[in-house]
């Protein structure tokens, strides 16, 4: 294995990281004695629409029948074969969980075993903590922090280490890493973790994912997540795809129930019917089509500010000066967004923004131009 550059380790890994989060819509609530619908949250990266009707009936009948009264099924069967059809994978290789950061965790386990992590950094900072669980060592290799507007992109590091943890589309950059560029890394390295929550929700992104590899590669593991496609992050609802020998010790290891009936229900309900996922991604993707052109050219007029190109439904904006009073003043108008101080390699200067629907975002880019003029 080569470095290539840039490529500036860290390897203060070992200290807890600060895990802050967007998202946090209850405190900011309260704060401002507001609803929680009535806070704009660009914080996470959620699609703005409601969760489908095919999610309420879901659920509604879960109710109905009385579901919850029982222990849910142990081994997630009728989950991991829908899940299986829908991937056109076997269910051995599928491991469902409690949302995607319960299964980092266990990813985290699996990293341990192998030696040292490199994070390609600014990164999710729940990869810092799995490993931090079982005492991982790992280092923080950055990425660049200019590319062009074409997606995908090519992976631009080759760094040192055993294992490499690589989100697409990258978070928080936005940026949509290329398939076979991938397939190299994974050649090259004891274990490799691909994180794709976002890519399903991501134009053009499911060609990108490594998830048909898993088939070849035993050093290779998949996460996705619910979440994000049907804006239902109570639930908890995510899956892992890799070695079957490497799920089933997790499984030994792990809680003896993760998900709960209504999250199971949901999950076999969502991923069963083709045509309505089919014709829901259509619809998110226009959205992000439409709405990302129309806010990075509003945003962009901003002679304080630069927006960085992205290829999904978040992007990264850097200013001349610290971005804290900006944030601050939005968060007093019932807008958020994600400071990214605690995001590696970047500091107060930088903001993460998730698109809204077309009202919100016409609001969000008002009171960011306002954010400039105080």
């Amino acid at each position: 294995m080569h470095n290539s550059k840039p490529n500036n380790c860290s390897t203060e890994a070992i200290q807890i990281s600060n895990l802050k989060h967007g998202g946090d819509v209850y405190t900011n609530a309260k704060k401002l004695n507001l609803l929680p619908s009535e806070i704009i949250d660009a914080s996470a990266s959620l699609v703005p629409f409601n969760p489908p009707q095919i999610l309420i009936d879901s659920l509604n009948e879960e109710i109905k029948n009385l579901g919850f009264r029982y222990y849910p099924e142990r081994n997630l069967s009728d989950l991991k074969e829908i899940i299986a059809k829908f991937h056109g994978i076997n269910p051995d290789n599928i491991l469902p969980g409690n949302g995607a950061s319960e299964l980092i965790t266990w990813v985290g386990y699996e990293a341990s075993k192998f030696g040292i992590s490199c994070i390609p950094s600014p990164c999710f900072v729940d990869y810092e903590r799995a490993l931090n669980c079982w005492n991982s060592n790992f280092i923080h290799c950055e990425l660049p922090k200019n590319w062009n507007n074409i997606f995908p992109q090519s992976f631009p590091l080759h760094p040192k280490g055993d294992v490499v943890w690589i989100t697409n589309p990258h978070n928080p950059t936005g940026q949509l890493w290329r398939k076979n560029s991938l397939e190299e890394i994974v050649k090259e390295y004891k274990l490799v973790i691909c994180d794709e929550a976002f890519l399903s929700i991501t134009p053009n992104g499911d060609k990108e994912s490594l998830i048909p590899l898993t088939q070849k590669y035993d050093n290779l593991l998949v996460l996705r997540s619910l979440t994000k496609i049907f804006n239902i992050p109570g639930l908890r609802l995510g899956y892992v795809i890799g070695s079957a020998k490497k799920l089933k010790q997790w499984k030994i290891n792990r809680d003896p129930w993760p998900l709960n009936s209504f999250a199971i229900k949901a999950g076999i309900d969502l991923l069963s019917n083709e045509k309505f996922y089919a014709q829901w991604k259509k619809q998110i993707h226009s959205w992000i089509n439409v709405e990302k052109e129309r806010v990075f050219e509003k945003l962009s007029k901003i002679e304080k500010l630069k927006v960085h190109n992205s290829s999904t439904n978040f992007f990264l904006i850097e200013s001349k000066t610290s971005l804290s009073p900006n944030i601050k003043y939005l968060a007093n108008k019932g807008i958020l967004i994600r400071e990214c101080t605690s995001f590696r390699f970047l500091d107060e200067k930088w903001a993460r923004i998730s698109l809204q629907n077309k009202k919100n975002n016409s609001l969000l880019c008002k009171e960011i131009q306002n954010s400039f003029k105080k």
